[in-house]
């Protein structure tokens, strides 16, 4: 696994941190977070994925539905989620490997939350993210352009390596929320 304690801490910003990262890595990467997250949720049952957590915390302000806001997720949701924001990331990515030059955009899909009920689905969506995930970096030219970047608002520059592991971070920010989940409905159901 990546360590992105040092970006967490403000050791390092995304630009110096990338440097010592290669395509190769950033599969290993995809294939440990992919297998530590099935791993998690192999025992965890379809009740499992719709059960609804309490989280105080919880607040999402890019929904579309303003009614969304502040709900807590379910695990369907943590797993659709992470998944699209780590697609959105590797094939930003993969443009910018192959030279294109562009600003900061989003390319996103997510699946509906509410459409995933079962811990199969979930297990599906994950292996689904890991496949594309890999067959992005497939993408890359044998020569990427690992000097392309864009500009963030706060002047930082993303270069390939880093907007992939921006997805792979965000991901990772999520493990603990996946736990937390587990947790409270295991706790329901003893």
């Amino acid at each position: 696994m990546i360590d992105f304690t040092p970006i967490h801490e403000n050791k390092t910003n995304w630009t110096r941190f990338a440097t010592q990262y290669c395509p190769q890595d950033l599969a290993e990467q995809t294939n440990w977070l992919t297998d530590r997250i099935l791993e998690m949720i192999a025992d965890a049952s379809d009740a499992d994925v719709v059960f609804q957590p309490t989280d105080l915390e919880a607040h999402d302000p890019y929904t579309d539905n303003p009614a969304e806001t502040g709900i807590s997720w379910t695990l369907g949701h943590v797993i659709v989620h992470l998944t699209a924001s780590n697609e959105e990331s590797a094939f930003l990515a993969a443009e910018l490997a192959r030279g294109v030059e562009m600003a900061p955009r989003r390319s996103r899909y997510e699946v509906y939350w509410e459409t995933v009920t079962t811990i199969e689905q979930c297990r599906r969506r994950l292996e689904e993210s890991r496949r594309m995930l890999l067959a992005s970096l497939d993408l890359w030219p044998d020569l990427p352009h690992l000097e392309n970047y864009y500009k963030t608002e706060q002047g930082l520059k993303i270069t390939p390596v880093a907007r992939f592991l921006l997805g792979q971070n965000h991901a990772v920010g999520h493990l603990g929320q996946i736990e937390e989940i587990l947790r409270q409905a295991r706790a329901v159901r003893t």
